[in-house]
């Protein structure tokens, strides 16, 4: 398809679905996490082209507005559904009707054909979609962002799998769909050959980084600013404290590490900034617990997560961040950290494979046993020169990863959906 008819293809006013968690919640608790952070980002720059954006979320309190502008052109809709408070993810499969009937509504208070395409996030907003779709008679365009299937194929130990009706919802969203976004090459092939999705309608389009925001700095002026010392080793972890981000592997590492050498103790601190999400909730002192039941509650640092700015800092203070998660669509996490110009190791699953370029900008570790995690840890730590060398493959991968080549990526596939076009199943980066 050519540039000229992409462009002529594209539509005047799109409603974007994030139903289970708002655009406006802080990112690293909850259910708020990389999904939020990519549709704030990415409809703010898709209305900078043009596009009109309204953002369908369910309200969770009563303060808030019926609809409030999040950036010129960017407009959230909060839509009543159940309880405002208390209501869980998992719950929210019975509320999807009253969902759907709070979006219809607003379709219908505007002149017919007021949206012209949906992109619709995680399989609970695609069921919401889906409905609409078939009734306005446009196009929709999902993002899965996790699937249940990967999931549970990943999944740590003790946690709980998804259930079948999340399984059978996406199957659904995947047949429904006229076209999907992939987050990498890797989740392209995941709905292919698990969800048996059209090859010809599969587009990958890599998440990006605010490439403004996080940048390298001084990490001794960051750590001044946390009240850090300057010679500490720093370990951190970024993000919900569930097991599928497996924080605790990170815990168990430090604790191997003190354990093979006790005079590190003195300088090594461990600071994991998030909240308790997902099944974390049901145990949300866990990770303090084992921390002390590891003897290292006096190295370890809970912080709640931050606004960006913060969240900058502390990836510039760190030494190394640590992404041990079961299983992740990309790992946005890992690409801010290097932005900032921190080395990352992160666990060798999925879009981490993507978002850290082995050996040159961070280090992949197969598997899940914290004794592996030790080892690459140790030896980091042990030759700050290849820290180094690290750091500086990490700046350079991140630079590769910008918001605005994710949102030609989306304005393409918008193209393709309203043009009707089978497309290509393109294993290009979709990179700047």
């Amino acid at each position: 398809m050519t540039t000229q008819r992409l462009l002529s293809s594209l539509p005047s006013r799109i409603a974007v679905l994030s139903i289970h968690t708002s655009p406006l919640d802080q990112p690293g608790t909850g259910d708020a996490g990389g999904m939020n952070v990519y549709v704030v980002e990415t409809a703010k720059r898709i209305a900078a082209a043009g596009i009109a954006v309204e953002i369908f979320t369910r309200a969770t309190s009563s303060d808030l507005p019926p609809a409030l502008e999040l950036a010129p052109g960017v407009l959230v809709r909060h839509v009543t559904a159940g309880p405002y408070e208390g209501l869980l993810k998992a719950d929210l499969p019975g509320q999807l009707c009253a969902v759907t009937s709070g979006v219809m509504r607003v379709e219908a208070s505007h002149t017919e054909g007021w949206f012209d395409l949906i992109h619709s996030h995680y399989w609970l907003s695609g069921q919401v979609g889906w409905l609409a779709s078939e009734r306005w008679g446009v196009p929709l365009v999902h993002s899965m962002h996790t699937m249940a299937k990967v999931k549970n194929l990943e999944l740590a130990a003790g946690d709980v799998p998804e259930p079948m009706v999340r399984v059978i919802g996406e199957e659904q969203v995947v047949a429904a769909a006229a076209r999907l976004v992939a987050n990498t090459a890797d989740e392209a092939r995941q709905l292919i050959d698990l969800y048996g999705a059209d090859p010809q309608a599969v587009d990958v389009v890599h998440p990006g980084v605010d490439l403004e925001q996080f940048t390298p700095g001084e990490p001794g002026v960051s750590r001044r600013r946390l009240g850090l010392a300057e010679d500490s080793v720093i370990l951190l972890f970024v993000g919900r404290i569930q097991p599928l981000k497996a924080p605790d592997i990170l815990l168990r590492a430090a604790a191997r590490l003190v354990e093979t050498d006790p005079a590190i103790r003195s300088r090594l601190l461990v600071v994991v900034c998030g909240g308790p999400s997902g099944t974390g909730l049901e145990h949300p002192t866990s990770l303090s617990d084992l921390a002390a039941d590891l003897g290292i509650a006096d190295i370890v640092r809970f912080e709640p997560p931050g606004d960006r700015q913060m969240l900058a800092d502390w990836y510039r203070a760190a030494d190394i961040t640590v992404v041990p998660s079961y299983s992740e669509s990309f790992g946005l996490v890992a690409v801010e950290a290097q932005a900032c110009g921190t080395p990352v190791v992160a666990a060798a699953v999925g879009g981490l494979r993507t978002a850290v370029l082995h050996e040159t900008s961070g280090v992949l570790v197969e598997g899940h046993d914290p004794r592996d995690y030790a080892t690459v840890l140790r030896h980091l730590i042990d030759h700050p020169e290849r820290l180094a060398e690290l750091s500086l493959g990490a700046r350079m991968h991140a630079a590769t990863f910008g918001w605005a080549a994710t949102t030609t990526g989306l304005l393409d596939t918008y193209a393709r959906a309203m043009a009707g076009s089978g497309g290509a199943f393109a294993l290009a980066s979709g990179r700047s």
